[in-house]
């Protein structure tokens, strides 16, 4: 294990990068301490957070001075920093830029469409009090289903993990939003035996680190069940 300080993180684990970031720490025991920013208070938009991040925006990863602000750099930071196994982040150039493909691909492609499903049937009506526009709702769902396609056809293939056999950072980014739209009762991968599969992988490799990360979220699902 690289160095004697403790690194903070400031999370929000209704964040799905802030989750991925929560998993990796605990499940290869990296020294952390955790600051909880919740968002839906306002937490980030306070002087002190501001003049950490004025995106005003989690994660944000602090070790001694140095600060980051993004998630697939704080990741790819702890991989190369602490002495974790090299699947996560892989030192071969070809292994790695697989890695460095996906978490290129994912910030215009899974991460919003999930996250816009998520914000339509959970975060929307809570805030308005209004219900969901179905016809949006439906553009929204349209969206993510061909993002889904890509993510099956284009990166998963036939292998047991996005970028090979073994785990990735980039699995663990991707797993993390596809389960968001799960907080408004939606399994999104139910009817892709593929991807249902490739999650089932990662639920087990990870262990008790993925259930604790999604504590909030499955709240969040039994609450939308007992509505229904």
């Amino acid at each position: 294990m690289a160095g004697g300080n403790v690194i903070e993180v400031y999370l929000d684990l209704l964040s799905q990068p802030c989750r991925a970031i929560h998993i990796f720490l605990n499940f290869n025991r990296i020294p952390h301490n955790v600051k909880t920013v919740a968002i839906r208070k306002g937490e980030n938009r306070t002087p002190e957070f501001t003049k950490l991040n004025p995106m005003q925006k989690v994660p944000v990863m602090v070790d001694n001075d140095f600060v980051l602000t993004e998630s697939d750099a704080i990741l790819k930071y702890l991989a190369n920093k602490y002495n974790v196994p090299g699947n996560w982040y892989p030192c071969h150039p070809e292994r790695r830029a697989r890695v460095d493909e996906f978490t290129a691909w994912h910030h215009t492609n899974i991460r919003p469409h999930a996250a816009k499903v998520f914000w339509m049937e959970v975060l929307l009506p809570r805030m308005t009090g209004q219900p969901t526009d179905p016809l949006k709702l439906e553009r929204a769902l349209g969206d993510l289903r061909d993002t889904l396609d890509k993510l099956e056809k284009m990166f998963l293939k036939k292998q047991a993990f996005l970028c090979g056999d073994d785990i990735s950072l980039a699995d663990l980014l991707a797993v993390c939003e596809v389960m968001q739209p799960l907080g408004g009762g939606r399994d999104i991968l139910k009817d892709r035996p593929n991807l249902l599969r490739w999650r089932s992988r990662i639920q087990s490799a990870l262990g008790d680190s993925f259930d604790k990360a999604h504590t909030v979220l499955y709240r969040l699902r039994d609450r939308a069940k007992a509505k229904l």
